[in-house]
């Protein structure tokens, strides 16, 4: 099977599935943390796991950005219509906008609402944001908001890449492959 004339390199593979699986796994957890029918150490336990984990995706996201801009995409397949190479484009764009906005504003929410995110604190990094309830608000809607609009786009971006697996057979699916 034709991969588009070339497949991303290893690193950018790599750091590709772990931020797909660590975002696909903290998705449930914020969902199930935010429930009224969740016990308090469930809750508490869920929170510990949803920061650090959104910590840890902020920082593989800023070196898949820094990656990305050391080593461009591969170019894609010519057959590709050009509105889906825009569309593509575009998509890519908006998940790492909303993938930095997520974690940046769920770091806001946490430590201006004064609360702690145990790997940053461990690590003796002070916060960064004054403690106050009005910026803690406004980085919960800012992070609530932002989570429907990435879970609509990694839908998209899931649909296009089994379309081009799948109906198309272009390639462009297994540009990304784990192996």
């Amino acid at each position: 099977m034709d991969d588009g004339g070339s497949s991303y390199r290893g690193p950018a593979r790599l750091l590709h599935w772990l931020v797909a699986l660590l975002v696909l796994a903290t998705i449930p957890v914020g969902l199930t943390m935010a429930g009224n029918d969740v016990s308090r150490s469930l809750r508490d336990t869920l929170y510990l796991f949803h920061k650090n984990t959104g910590v840890l995706i902020l920082l593989l996201v800023a070196c898949r950005l820094a990656y990305r801009i050391a080593h461009p995409a591969p170019p894609l397949p010519t057959s590709m219509p050009a509105w889906q190479a825009a569309a593509a484009r575009a998509t890519h764009g908006a998940l790492y906008t909303l993938l930095v906005v997520m974690g940046l504003s769920g770091y806001v929410y946490v430590k201006a609402g004064g609360y702690p995110i145990e790997v940053l604190d461990a690590l003796g990094i002070p916060p960064l944001v004054p403690r106050s309830d009005v910026i803690s608000g406004v980085a919960e809607s800012i992070h609530v908001s932002a989570w429907m609009v990435l879970i609509a786009l990694i839908a998209v971006h899931i649909a296009a890449a089994l379309h081009h697996g799948i109906v198309r057979r272009d390639g462009v699916l297994w540009r990304m492959r784990p192996w």
